[in-house]
């Protein structure tokens, strides 16, 4: 139920929990400059007096009852929200902001058909075991190199016919990790991220966690939308996190030409940091079309191995300017934060083997078969899927929402992930939900299809 608020003379409190007959706990505010203001809602929310959810007084309200400029207390309000203590949400006003979700894919439901989980087909991995006992290991004591030599030459030998610009070859936990570490290593708090909207939750969760403000940019068939982007980047945004091939949720893969658009866009503002989050990179079945302008003076390309070597295999390599790698390199440091070189080196073996490229293909056309078949029986059955998808996800938009769809499948045995949680507070995307088609066969395609178009005209009424 809405928390409310209440002002009395004097004094102003914000009621907490659900609404009774009852006089709700109080939880004064008090203050008569902006820091003031906004370290009392901190400390109410460090105490628990709010919690997650609670409203906050309407600016003007606290004003009056405050006896200040009613531009003070939207300055308090403004340093909650940069702080990631608040979230405005429109008409609804301020309230206390919840933590936002990191825990980025999840587990398979043992009880439903798995169509959420966000995982790989395991019978499409390499064998790790086989790669472990080939490996020459010696340990690694503190002071070691951060980054396997091996890797790095690996790194070097790929990304160079796709990266025109000087680079340096960094290692860091993962994909999200790494975006994670760019970020806080240029930004401040309060500062504005452009992030495709829909989003990869963990990418808009790591926005919020660290404080920085999410600016929504719409993703259509060919990807990051360049109008909204230049707007996003009038408006002051310092980072761009951007897929460019197999967005999450949609699918989508950057087109050459929108590529362009971007490049030529990005190239106005060369200040601004450019993440490339290509996270699908030796199993997509699109090419990789830049979008980081020659222009960038703070950029990055991420590759993370967890689609095509296993969720388990925690790395990434990091493509970047030299300013770049060494912010990054003083976070992973040797002897302290570095990525295990146990780890890159059961990696690099992976990526070198023999069988790499066959097994790499052999996903490649496993997904793309596994995909074009749920789309098909999805058209059969009059659902759109409006996206020319990449990978193993589809995306089924929801117009009237998400919620009853997922809940109605959920109880036919199904679970699918709600998209819900892909769109940021100011999103401007369609409602919908994501579908994992790793490792459905035909025949689980067709009976989900006929089940979720019975759901989605009994629910469209």
């Amino acid at each position: 139920m809405t928390n409310t608020v209440r002002a009395e003379a004097g004094s102003v409190t914000c009621h907490t929990g659900p609404v009774t007959n009852q006089a709700a706990e109080r939880a004064p505010i008090s203050g008569t400059t902006a820091g003031e203001i906004s370290e009392s809602v901190r400390n109410l929310v460090g105490t628990g007096r709010l919690r997650p959810g609670d409203a906050v007084p309407p600016i003007r309200e606290l004003a009056t009852e405050l006896g200040v400029h009613r531009n003070t207390v939207a300055a308090a309000y403004r340093m909650l929200v940069a702080a990631g203590v608040a979230e405005t949400r429109g008409r609804r006003g301020t309230v206390v902001a919840s933590l936002p979700r990191l825990d980025g894919e999840a587990a398979a439901n043992t009880e439903l058909v798995d169509l959420s989980s966000g995982n790989p087909d395991p019978a499409l991995l390499p064998d790790i075991a086989a790669a472990l006992a080939k490996l020459d290991y010696h340990p690694q004591m503190y002071g070691s190199l951060a980054v396997e030599p091996r890797l790095a030459a690996w790194a070097r030998t790929t990304f160079t016919p796709e990266v025109d610009a000087p680079f340096e070859v960094s290692v860091t936990h993962g994909a999200v990790d790494a975006v994670e570490r760019l970020l806080v290593a240029h930004l401040t708090r309060g500062d504005l991220v452009a992030l495709e909207d829909p989003c990869f939750y963990a990418s808009s969760g790591t926005v919020r966690l660290n404080g920085f403000r999410a600016a929504p940019v719409p993703v259509d068939a060919e990807g990051l939308d360049p109008r909204t982007l230049r707007s996003t980047l009038d408006a002051g945004a310092r980072a761009v996190v951007i897929t460019p091939r197999v967005h999450s949720p949609t699918g989508v893969s950057l087109t050459a030409e929108r590529a362009r658009e971007i490049r030529s866009v990005l190239a106005k503002y060369p200040h601004v940091l450019v993440i490339e989050d290509d996270h699908f990179s030796a199993i997509s079945r699109h090419p990789y079309h830049r979008a980081t302008p020659d222009a960038a003076g703070r950029w990055a390309l991420v590759r993370s191995v967890a689609k095509f070597l296993g969720p388990d295999l925690r790395v990434a390599v990091v493509a970047s300017d030299q300013d770049t790698s060494e912010r990054l390199g003083t976070r992973l440091r040797p002897g302290a934060t570095w990525v295990s070189r146990l780890l890159q080196q059961l990696v690099v073996e992976l990526l070198e083997s023999d069988a790499a490229a066959e097994q790499f293909d052999r996903a490649r056309r496993a997904y793309a078969e596994r995909v074009d078949t749920l789309r098909d029986e999805l058209a059969a059955e009059g659902v759109e899927t409006p996206f020319p998808t990449d990978g193993f996800n589809v995306w089924v938009p929801t117009p009237r929402g998400s919620a009853a769809p997922v809940a109605a499948l959920r109880e036919a045995g199904w679970s699918v992930r709600d998209g819900g949680m892909f769109l940021a507070p100011a999103s401007t995307a369609s409602p919908g939900i994501r579908i994992t088609a790793a490792r459905l066969a035909r025949p689980q395609a067709r009976e989900f299809a006929q089940r979720l178009g019975a759901v989605l005209r009994s629910t469209s009424g």
